[in-house]
């Protein structure tokens, strides 16, 4: 059992600090439990033990502890959860939501409460059927547009999208992973899944209480971070770092194509794009070689720009203002975009070195912004993050394929030719018989979606290479890890003692007390570790819990689903709020402002649903 508790305080740093990815974490502790057993039998035989440890299972019991280790990878929640995936990409991809999403922007104009209104009225019930993370990431650049559009800070929409999606995603079984996960936990250990619908009911009332408290409470307290779109150099103070440059004829690096000269530079410099008499060419620009009179447009720094004039024999062009219109007169289309990191990109943990940015996207950096903290200046070194927003230069063809790319999210809508508009009907047809299916017949959700899965690809809604992208293999690996250390904390007797030291810390309280007790603790360790994390290693200490006070052990499931659902508090407590941290140029405390709030608000509202509609008498 020590050694469990242990794992899970290494854990826990882990998932909370980041300092490795949370999916590489939750292998590391699949691993370390595996090891237990046969590294103690070898030093039993050595002598150095007295006996071997046993955490995945009873000695004598006939269980594998190989089987128990690696059964987070044939776990019903992670299969289903993977199907799903594939289910809201395909219908991601036919352009449904976008539609939606058009059609309400029309009527929003410049009103905010009519903003406000449509976001969350849209992204919740959408957040019931898809993917809540997936939602949040199709909505945003529209919601970005909707504020620009209307002269209205993109930060006062953002947040409010991100928690929308989160308690939208309690409408049903399927609006999140961690209710996929938690239902088999309540299956495991007390024999009762989550039916479809088993508790939409409870998810209307605080949909419809969390979206009272945005548009009156939510919208005073969310603040405006970022300005209504004038210019986006301006957006990221850009004004000190953009410059042009001529070449003069003594210039060392005249002959040399563009590449050899920032290879050869220590200077901390972009070259953002050559104006060669009356032609602006943008990346690919290592090719080109450098003549006498060419016009660079530069990203440096002051300090660094008064140094690069001497060495490279470079001549400061006066009074040019490097500004939107100046970087986008290479074409009439627009070349000045901000990309989003999004959840499960190949580029977190890279730098923009490392990943070879420039080459690989035809596309140069000019400004990082992470909430609110701005990278200017040596950003090749700065290592990426989900939710990172990205200031980017490119051609109208370099953005369409930044566009298509699932590794970022365009924070401004781009038209996608490649939606598959024809096959709306196919895709929601698909998505609601999986739904019908799992709902109204004795088949199991897992096969159903899979079903869903095969379905989406036999009928063109997806193709076959597509099935890989549309998975966010971070959370399966994140699922298939830590699902066996739930079942060690409860081999060991972790839960019930964890239970235990629950239950005498509120000596003599009313189970309902006890249950909103749950809620709290639950919410709290959600907002600095990964949500199904929480939930593994709460649910069975709920279910002691409710044990020992003679109460309604499902009830108290529930209260931990919920709570572990809905992380308002920081950034990092859900997927949804990275990504409209860097986006809305959030700070950290303005979560704890506008989510502390909320938080309290669902504690005593889902604890009264609950004891409401299920009762906590034991069953």
């Amino acid at each position: 059992m020590a050694f469990v508790f242990a794992l899970i305080l290494v854990a826990l740093a882990l998932f909370a600090t980041e300092a490795l990815p949370v999916d590489v974490t939750a292998i590391g502790v699949m691993v370390a439990l595996m090891l237990v057993e046969p590294t103690t039998e070898s030093l039993v035989q050595a002598g150095v033990l007295a006996e071997p440890i046993y955490i995945l299972h009873q000695p004598g019991d006939g269980v594998s502890p190989l089987t128990q280790g690696l059964s987070g990878f044939a776990s019903t929640a992670t299969i289903t959860v993977l199907a799903m995936f594939i289910l809201s990409d395909g219908v991601q991809r036919t352009g449904i939501v976008q539609i939606l999403g058009s059609k309400l922007a029309s009527l929003t104009g410049d009103d905010e409460t009519r903003q406000l209104g449509a976001t969350v009225g849209l992204v919740g019930p959408i957040s019931g059927f898809i993917n809540n993370t997936a939602a949040v990431a199709i909505l945003l650049p529209m919601v970005t547009d909707i504020a620009h559009s209307g002269k209205i800070s993109p930060s006062k929409l953002l947040l409010p999208l991100s928690y929308a999606s989160m308690f939208g995603g309690m409408l049903t079984l399927i609006g999140t992973s961690t209710n996929i996960l938690a239902s088999q936990l309540s299956a495991d250990l007390l024999g009762q899944p989550f039916s479809m619908f088993e508790f939409t009911q409870l998810g209307i009332v605080v949909t419809l209480v969390g979206t009272i408290y945005l548009l009156t409470i939510g919208r005073w307290l969310v603040p405006g971070r970022i300005p209504a779109r004038e210019d986006l150099t301006d957006e990221f103070e850009m004004g000190e770092y953009l410059t042009e440059v001529v070449v003069r004829e003594d210039s060392p690096i005249v002959g040399q194509t563009v590449r050899e000269a920032l290879a050869e530079t220590d200077f901390d410099v972009d070259v953002i794009q050559l104006i060669r008499g009356k032609r602006t060419f943008l990346e690919p620009l290592d090719p080109k070689t450098i003549q006498a009179g060419d016009v660079f447009a530069l990203r440096t720094d002051r300090d660094t720009l008064v140094d690069l004039l001497d060495a490279e024999g470079l001549d400061l062009l006066p009074e040019v203002d490097v500004d939107d219109a100046e970087l986008e007169r290479a074409s009439e289309q627009q070349n000045l975009v901000e990309i989003v990191v999004s959840p499960g990109s190949s580029l977190v943990g890279e730098t923009l070195t490392s990943a070879n940015f420039r080459q690989r996207y035809d596309a140069t950096v000019l400004a990082l912004r992470r909430g609110r903290e701005l990278f200017r200046q040596r950003m090749d070194r700065v290592g990426l993050k989900v939710g990172d927003t990205l200031l980017v230069q490119a051609t109208a063809d370099s953005i369409d394929r930044l566009n298509v790319n699932n590794d970022f999210i365009v924070a401004q809508e781009v038209e996608r030719p490649d939606y598959r508009r024809s096959k709306i009907p196919v895709a929601v047809g698909i998505v609601a018989a999986v739904v019908a299916v799992a709902a109204l017949t004795p088949i199991h959700i897992v096969v159903s979606a899979l079903a869903g899965a095969v379905a989406m690809i036999l009928t063109g809604c997806l193709r076959p290479p597509e099935l890989y992208d549309a998975v966010q293999w971070d959370v399966i690996f994140l699922l298939a890890g830590v699902i066996p250390l739930g079942i060690a904390l409860q081999e060991t007797g972790g839960a019930d003692l964890l239970a235990e030291a629950f239950v005498l810390a509120a000596p003599g309280l009313p189970a309902i007390v006890v249950l909103g007790l749950m809620y709290v603790v639950t919410a709290l360790l959600t907002n600095v570790i990964s949500n199904n994390a929480s939930v593994v290693l709460m649910i069975p200490v709920a279910v002691e819990a409710a044990r020992q006070l003679e109460a309604n052990a499902f009830a108290f499931v529930l209260a931990v689903t919920f709570a572990a659902s809905t992380a308002f508090m920081t950034p990092v407590g859900y997927q949804t709020n990275l990504l409209v941290y860097g986006p809305g140029g959030y700070r950290f405390t303005d979560y704890v402002k506008v989510g502390a709030p909320l938080q309290a608000v669902f504690a005593v509202v889902t604890t009264l649903g609950i004891a409401f509609f299920w009762g906590l008498a034991p069953a």
